[in-house]
């Protein structure tokens, strides 16, 4: 099986890097990993798949085996979800590298939703808490009615 690689779009690399905790940034990642697979959830999320027009070239595309099993899973729940079929979890690397490209362009989008959620934001950490947090409340309201009886 080939060593695929994840690679990142060229327009997002900046946002990519600040979302990592560095000497020169306090983003609330700690891996380029993370910020991937985080990006591929929420865009998964938001049913957001975008091509990536460009590959950045001052940040190597990330090795897959620096994914853990744990977000490898993730890849390959994504690919099942978008394919429908089994197969797309076979060994070969056809199979793989359609796994890598579902999963490079989900988190494409989620890294545009970034994008535009944080502009503008000095704190990356602070506003990614309050994202969370807005969508945890609408997900509880969706699932319950307001009654005024709980007040009591």
């Amino acid at each position: 099986m080939a060593a695929n690689r994840i690679r990142i779009a060229k327009d997002k690399v900046e946002l990519v890097k600040a979302l990592v905790a560095s000497k020169d940034t306090t983003g609330p990642f700690q891996t380029y990993v993370e910020v991937m697979v985080f990006a591929a959830a929420l865009g998964a999320k938001n049913k957001k798949r975008v091509p990536l027009e460009g590959i950045a070239k001052d940040l190597s595309p990330l090795r897959q085996d620096y994914f853990s099993s744990s977000f490898s899973l993730l890849i390959n729940l994504l690919a099942i979800n978008e394919i429908k079929d089994i197969n797309i979890l076979s060994e070969q690397d056809v199979a793989d590298e359609q796994r890598i490209h579902i999963f490079e362009e989900y988190a494409n989008g989620g890294l545009e939703i970034l994008q535009n959620e944080l502009r503008g934001a000095v704190d990356y950490s602070e506003r990614l808490m309050l994202i969370l947090s807005s969508e945890i409340f609408s997900n509880d309201l969706l699932r319950k009615e307001f009654d005024l009886r709980q007040l009591l």
